[in-house]
């Protein structure tokens, strides 16, 4: 055997040997870190998988609910929303308390209904939720309530430029039409019809709300815009005058 054979052995031999005691040192801490990169790799896909169960069981839960209310079985309804409330997952725990106070308002159950929306309007994190909560508690006050009350839940909603503002409005100006202070009726109804923003069917209810007070005689056609009165309905004003 060559010099250079058994210079070359022993190198590799102290190269293994090298090796050994590195992988004895340093063995361990490289197998916990592969395991442990290995757990928190399962434990996100079991926590992905857990969710996503959760959010389909809820999902399921919620649709159920619906379903029978759909039908009718509004008693069933309400007790399957109030165990999804109650022990729901993600977003349908509110879904179900929205949902579970409109079937109070169909039970005609108004009062627990207002206070389940400003039970809403008080709990929600999500800004844009509490002004949902309180123009649906505005809405069912319209008939239940005062003008006050119903200032009291959607006037400054109706002030600011938020997405609630034109159904804030609308309260309002119903309001303030059951109280026979047309000329604040007026001007909401008008504030929602000039809106840009506001849509199609929004406008249209609008224009009849506008229409309906000038047919009662309470508000002058010439007050109005145009494209509330329609022509038979503008012939008709103008032959009164």
């Amino acid at each position: 055997m060559s010099n250079e054979n058994i210079f070359r052995e022993v190198d590799e031999e102290l190269r293994s040997e090298r090796m050994r005691n590195l992988w004895r040192r340093f063995g361990p801490f490289i197998i916990g870190a592969a395991v442990a990169v290995v757990v928190v790799v399962a434990a996100n896909e079991g926590w992905s998988w857990w969710q996503q169960s959760r959010a389909a069981e809820a999902s399921e839960e919620f649709y159920v609910a619906l379903d029978l209310a759909e039908f009718g079985d509004l008693d069933a309804a309400r007790q399957n929303l109030e165990q999804i409330a109650a022990e729901g997952y993600g977003g349908y725990p509110v879904l179900a308390r929205f949902s579970e106070a409109g079937l109070l308002a169909e039970q005609g159950e108004t009062e627990a209904a207002i206070e389940a929306y400003d039970a809403l309007a008080s709990t929600s994190d999500n800004q844009r939720l509490r002004e949902l909560a309180l123009v649906l508690a505005g809405m069912l006050l319209v008939d239940s309530g005062t003008v006050d009350d119903v200032e009291a839940r959607v006037s400054s909603i109706a002030a600011e430029e938020g997405p609630m503002r034109n159904p804030a409005r609308e309260a309002l100006g119903l309001a303030h039409y059951q109280a026979e202070d047309y000329a604040a009726a007026r001007e909401n109804f008008e504030a929602v019809l000039s809106d840009p923003l506001s849509q199609d069917s929004t406008r249209t209810r609008m224009s009849f709300y506008l229409a309906q007070l000038v047919s009662m005689g309470e508000v002058a056609p010439d007050a109005v815009p145009d494209e509330v009165l329609e022509p038979e309905d503008a012939g008709a004003a103008e032959t009164a005058e």
